[in-house]
């Protein structure tokens, strides 16, 4: 998840100091830590969650200057208040809705990176949704970009040393959401889909 957070935030995104960066899954593996990324390199980053005590983590703990609870509704609204001036770099892991809310608020040249789109999976069935906000990508010429990590494995030695100078400074902190017990596997694959886990989802198995 480190990995995926900054090089798909750096390499993907092209992210420069002062960027207004917008985040979805933002408490999730990846999203915890690309607030703090987007943070250390100058970037405005704004985060999408689902729940007051995600959106509280985010803003207190995660980088994030604002938290907009998906929870509560449409993220629309929330995120042309967050954004009066547009998106730069929009980081997204779970697409659907909240991919074409983002859309509608892009600024020329923007970047989306697609690092996920785990909202369109219900029970193991891929469900995809029209991008009603599409035609912005044209219109404000942004790119638009997916990405599989392991195709960037040639820098992965230089994002390693990145992060870890920043864990050392403690700059960025990881977050872990632990389940003890290899029995608690079938939980833990089902609270990602749900959205239950905060940080990186992990099961503790006894050695």
């Amino acid at each position: 998840t480190g990995f995926t957070s900054y090089l798909g935030l750096v390499d993907v995104g092209a992210v420069r100091a002062g960027d207004r960066v917008l985040v979805s899954g933002a408490a999730g593996g990846v999203g915890s830590n690309v607030g703090q990324i987007a943070r250390n390199l100058g970037a405005d980053p704004v985060g999408i969650a689902g729940g007051a005590e995600k959106c509280a983590l985010l803003v207190s703990r995660l980088g994030y200057r604002v938290a907009i609870d998906y929870r509560a509704g449409d993220v629309s609204p929330g995120i042309a208040a967050a954004f009066p001036d547009g998106i730069d770099v929009f980081f997204d892991n779970v697409g659907g809705e909240i991919l074409d809310a983002g859309l509608a608020q892009l600024r020329r040249h923007a970047r989306i990176v697609l690092c996920g789109a785990i909202s369109q999976y219900v029970n193991g069935v891929e469900r995809p949704r029209p991008l009603h906000n599409a035609y912005a990508i044209f219109k404000k010429m942004a790119r638009m970009e997916a990405f599989f990590i392991y195709e960037l494995s040639a820098h992965f030695e230089r994002a390693e040393a990145q992060l870890a100078a920043w864990i050392a400074e403690g700059r960025l902190i990881y977050q872990e959401d632990i389940l003890d017990g290899i029995q608690r596997m079938p939980e833990a694959l089902l609270r990602l889909f749900a959205g239950r886990n905060v940080g990186k989802q992990l099961v503790r198995v006894a050695g």
